[in-house]
């Protein structure tokens, strides 16, 4: 197999992401290999896991150097996620290489999608109640404040060992068989763990956690998976740049209205996952461009807020009207 410069663009555009919002790695660049570039699902996850390894400490070294990173929380998630990232290559491993197990491998990647998307829908709600109730950092907010700079001081966090130490196995044993869940599944979890840690912070305590994750992940691919040494090359040539550009504009700036393109993004690659046709989920993605602003709407009056969200609101978060009231 040659260079493939598309291939090369291609991770380029993800790896911005992976640097803005700590997600969409496995969950966008696996994906994109088996759609569009036609990789089987098995040599997907191994050679974009191997490429994992080397980008990631990209954007960790940016985060490190911003003060976003909580190195209490990384050292109990590695705690789980690493040797149970070996253990999810050595359960592919033993499925085998044949139709069914690859059949077996992308409907697991479509069903981390799915998961992944929820939980940045479930984020996202978060941080309309903090809006609607007037929530501040003080008062313990659950999302970051809109507009808040990343390098502030970390939040005093009261660390949870065993919680922290099973969202780092359950996410290393996905990541090991899908290369899914590095940034996808674990930072949701650990949003649900620890709310108060700013966005921008679970961003780089997710990434720099990742990195020992996926380098355990990508040696158990490289002895026992399918690696293919051309497909990582141009994942990387395009990753790397891509992550640092995304990682220096993650920790000066929130990054919402990524996440919301992300989260429409993991649900068309779970939908090819499962193996939905193009029509269908064009049809399908349609549906949810006019019925999720719909339903936001409905949740902001429920919440007490204006319903479309460019009405102006005060420091305390409320709407204009309700102060007065």
């Amino acid at each position: 197999m040659q260079f493939d410069f598309t291939m090369a663009i291609g991770s380029f555009l993800v790896a911005i992401v992976v640097g803005l919002t700590g997600m969409g790695g496995g969950a966008l660049m696996t994906p994109m290999l088996v759609t569009f570039f036609g990789v089987p699902p098995l040599a997907a996850v191994s050679s974009d896991l191997v490429a994992a390894a080397i980008m990631k400490p990209v954007g960790s070294f940016v985060h490190l150097r911003r003060g976003t990173v909580n190195l209490k929380l990384v050292g109990w998630l590695c705690a789980g996620s690493i040797p149970a990232a070996f253990g999810g290559v050595l359960i592919a491993r033993a499925l085998g290489h044949g139709d069914g197990v690859q059949d077996i491998i992308q409907k697991g990647l479509g069903v981390a999608l799915l998961i992944a998307a929820t939980g940045l829908g479930v984020r996202g709600i978060l941080a309309l109640r903090d809006r609607a109730e007037g929530r501040t950092a003080a008062t313990g907010r659950r999302t970051a404040e809109p507009g808040a700079p990343a390098a502030t001081e970390l939040p005093d966090v009261a660390v949870r060992p065993l919680p922290t130490a099973m969202v780092g196995a359950v996410g290393g044993l996905v990541v090991g068989m899908t290369s899914v869940g590095s940034g996808s599944l674990i930072i949701v979890a650990l949003l649900a763990l620890y709310p108060t840690l700013r966005a921008n912070q679970l961003v780089g305590t997710d990434l720099v956690q990742a990195v020992p994750l996926v380098l355990s992940a990508a040696l158990g691919h490289v002895m026992f998976g399918d690696f293919q040494l051309p497909i990582t090359a141009a994942l990387l040539v395009g990753s790397i740049p891509g992550v640092y550009i995304g990682s220096r504009i993650s920790s000066r700036a929130p990054g919402g209205l990524i996440r919301r393109a992300l989260a429409f993004v993991l649900l068309a690659s779970a939908l090819k996952m499962f193996g939905v046709g193009t029509a269908p989920t064009v049809w399908a993605l349609l549906g949810i461009l006019i019925a999720a602003p719909a339903f936001w709407t409905v949740l902001r009056v429920r919440y007490g807020l204006p319903a479309f969200g460019w009405l102006r609101h005060g420091e305390d978060g409320r709407p204009a009207l309700q102060r007065i009231k």
